[in-house]
């Protein structure tokens, strides 16, 4: 059972970024898969706060750090980091952020279209990140590739795999069509191309809307990497509507090969969760790697 953030944990964290304000109201919200979330009101601001009594070291900051990339590209609006606070032994810690808040508008689908394309316009120095990450809950691998192939099979599909053999999720026939997939990636992927920023975990519940209808990103496993990588995943899990991807494909066409790309892309994203939640997501790995690999 997990225990509930208190108040003066709370306002002890609040003063270290400068409020030192009463509290007038806390409350738990919906939507944290992994950590704890908090509406927070004192005197002087509102904020969104994000607990966990049990995450790696460096959790929080590596999510506050895809905030702040993405901020800083001046295309889609993400919440205002305002502090992040590790506990002493290192297996917890809060993350203090903007509260986001509005009502939909008619022209909410289309500015998020505009503004995750112009997003994945903006160039990195190679394919990754400069440091190891996280999906999820899951530790992400990443470094520096000139390839976008390289990338996708070293620090994504081959973790993963590992992950799965490991916990006894990557029966003997799936790993070896897996392996062929990934030794003739290239069959299927562009080698080549931008590396373009990344939100990284970009399904229906990682967006919201804010003040005047603006769509803001939020939980980002940020990275450099081929856009319809991103755009795959969106319709992994649906939360996206027509009007989106017609106002992204306005600012940034697809290539007339993404259709036969995109389950290889969704495949990462499958065997994350295979590794989170298990088996029920196998078959769907299977159906995919049938069909490049029989």
């Amino acid at each position: 059972m997990r225990r509930q953030l208190t108040q003066t944990k709370l306002a002890q964290t609040l003063r270290t970024i400068g409020d030192t304000s009463a509290i007038n109201e806390i409350r738990p919200v919906t939507g944290g898969d992994i950590n704890e979330v908090y509406y927070v009101r004192t005197a002087e601001q509102e904020y969104c706060v994000k607990w966990n009594q049990n995450i790696p070291s460096g959790f929080f900051a590596k999510e506050a750090e895809g905030l702040e990339r993405i901020r800083q590209s001046k295309t889609v609006a993400v919440p205002l980091v305002y502090g992040v606070h590790e506990d002493d032994h290192g297996r917890g810690g809060l993350l203090i952020l903007e509260w986001i808040e509005g009502e939909k508008t008619s022209i909410t689908d289309a500015q998020l279209g505009r503004s995750v394309a112009a997003l994945h316009q903006t160039p990195g120095p190679g394919f990754g990140w400069e440091t190891d990450t996280y999906i999820g809950r899951l530790p992400q691998k990443n470094g520096w590739y000139q390839r976008w192939t390289d990338y996708y099979r070293e620090c994504r599909l081959l973790p993963q795999m590992k992950r799965a053999e490991q916990s006894g999720r990557m029966p003997v026939q799936r790993g070896k069509r897996l392996l062929h997939l990934m030794e003739n990636i290239e069959k299927w992927l562009p080698k080549e191309g931008t590396p373009a920023l990344l939100h990284g975990d970009l399904w229906g519940g990682n967006w919201l809307v804010g003040p005047y209808g603006r769509p803001y990103l939020i939980d980002p496993s940020a990275f450099y990497g081929h856009y319809e990588f991103e755009l795959a995943f969106t319709e992994l899990f649906g939360g996206f509507s027509d009007l989106f991807y017609q106002s992204y494909q306005q600012f940034q066409p697809l290539s007339p090969h993404y259709e036969e790309r995109k389950p290889l892309y969704q495949l990462f994203y499958l065997l994350v969760h295979l590794n989170l939640f298990g088996e029920s997501y196998g078959s769907s790995i299977d159906r995919i790697l049938t069909r490049y690999v029989g």
